[in-house]
């Protein structure tokens, strides 16, 4: 825990993608764009957002359902290495907390989700140019193609927690 809330790390697909996810909620005080590693055999860096939220405007349970709806979290890929599918703590009673959840909404998938508990071991920031990708410029091709269908799926699914 730290001034703005509780630290949490989401890694899944394109960072600019999760950034954009999770600057557009209530409850949370800072998103971090960068890469994240974990103990082996997951000590490749990931790309992944760390963010700060107050539990009392968001609770862990629907940044996680958000997390879990906004990539592909039951699908293996080649690009799983890259584009590890996790949560990253940094205790042991987060750790918990999110394997619960995890298996809390596991009924609303298909597929086993693969997403994975991790602890945070390091954490780099992307280059500055690379920070608010979406925010900066949401006409861009990827931010059309890849970021602005989570957005809506946001718009539909979870709008109670968007920032006005």
């Amino acid at each position: 825990m730290t001034n703005g809330g509780i630290q949490l790390g989401f890694g899944g697909g394109c960072h600019w993608c999760t950034e954009a996810v999770y600057s557009a909620l209530v409850g949370i005080s800072r998103v971090q764009q960068g890469f994240i590693k974990s103990y082996p055999p997951n000590e490749e860096y990931s790309e992944a957002v760390l963010i700060q939220y107050k539990e009392e405007e968001i609770s862990l349970s629907t940044l996680i359902e958000i997390h879990l709806c906004t990539h592909a979290s039951s699908s293996s890929h080649s690009m799983r290495k890259k584009y590890r599918s996790a949560i990253y703590v940094d205790s042991d009673d987060m750790k918990s907390r999110c394997r619960e959840t995890l298996n809390t909404l596991q009924y609303k998938f298909d597929n086993p989700l693969i997403t994975q508990v991790l602890d945070i071991v390091h954490f780099k920031h992307s280059s500055e140019i690379y920070s608010h990708y979406y925010t900066t410029n949401p006409n861009r091709p990827f931010c059309v193609t890849y970021i602005e269908p989570k957005l809506d799926r946001l718009r539909r699914e979870f709008s109670a927690y968007l920032k006005p």
